[in-house]
């Protein structure tokens, strides 16, 4: 219940627009939903396999205002998905939440004042799973989440790219899971015991960083029936190793073959000094991070 309560802000930020579009047409409202279906099977199979099924969803909304010099832009993308292969568990494979609303006011044909809010999170639990260990908690709902606020100039050459340079923006890094907090994830301060190993201080549940960023968006039709939307988001942290750049870089390829099924390929690179990743070698520290999934299945535009 908690989720939805947190989500339902978010939601509503959304929704209301799109309910106001039908009557103001500075409004412009719509979104996608995406269920994507994977599944291998074996039996008597001499070179040998795994039984494998899989399925992510995607849900994108958005809400475009423009009207005089004012342009508001609103977008939610979710996604949520799990695999299971072999005798294995359903395991998590996609997981997230991320708002953004941004509000600019014309200053030239193409540029514009602009100020934008982020927030980023995930639904539920995230797992690493050792081979000799049992499973090891490493993420939850809030832990992380990402909320942002910064001050810049975006430039709009064509309606389908834009640039976002923000020279003032304020990241508050959110750990709300206290055992995730003593031991230091996402950056945050750890524990803290004196040299007889008494408590002095329970961990941070929150960092707060201020810096400059740079957000890049590419989303158009690039041939008949295939679509590409990328984000490429740079975050230098003032107070802390400015020369280290956080990225985070989202991409989905879309082919649609007809109005109810498509087939996608995302991509995704993120790389952020303060998050220590275990790599298979058991070396832990900041780490570049890379996800892909291919999918086909069932889609809808509205």
């Amino acid at each position: 219940m908690k989720r939805f309560v947190i989500l339902l802000p978010a939601v509503i930020l959304l929704t209301i627009p799109g309910v106001q579009a039908q009557q103001d047409t500075a409004w412009k409202a719509g979104g996608d939903f995406s269920l994507m279906l994977s599944e291998t099977g074996y039996e008597n199979w001499a070179p040998g396999g795994e039984n494998s099924v899989a399925w992510n969803s995607y849900f994108n909304l958005f809400a475009l205002y423009e009207k005089g010099k004012s342009r508001w832009d609103n977008n939610l993308a979710l996604a949520f998905g799990q695999v299971k292969t072999g005798k294995r568990d359903f395991r998590k494979s996609e997981d997230k939440i991320d708002l953004t609303s941004k509000y600019g006011l014309k200053a030239s044909e193409k540029w514009f004042y602009a100020a934008l809010f982020n927030f980023k999170t995930q639904f539920t639990d995230g797992y690493n799973y050792p081979e000799d260990t049992a499973e090891i908690r490493i993420s939850d709902l809030l832990s992380p989440g990402y909320l942002s606020l910064g001050i810049g100039m975006e430039y709009i050459p064509v309606d389908y790219f834009s640039i976002y340079y923000s020279p003032a923006t304020a990241r508050l890094i959110i750990v709300r899971d206290q055992e995730l907090a003593d031991m230091g994830a996402f950056g945050v301060e750890p524990i803290q015991y004196d040299d007889q190993g008494n408590l002095l201080k329970e961990g941070e549940t929150s960092r707060f960083e201020f810096g400059s960023a740079v957000r890049l968006m590419f989303r158009k039709d690039i041939w008949t029936n295939v679509s590409l939307q990328s984000k490429l988001e740079l975050f230098s942290d003032y107070l802390d190793n400015p020369q280290n750049i956080d990225i985070n870089w989202d991409n989905i390829l879309n082919f649609k073959i007809n109005d109810y099924l498509s087939a996608n390929m995302t991509g995704q690179i993120v790389y952020d000094h303060n998050t220590w990743v275990t790599d298979k070698d058991g070396k832990t520290g900041p780490r570049t991070q890379f996800k892909h999934t291919i999918g086909v299945g069932l889609a809808y535009k509205f």
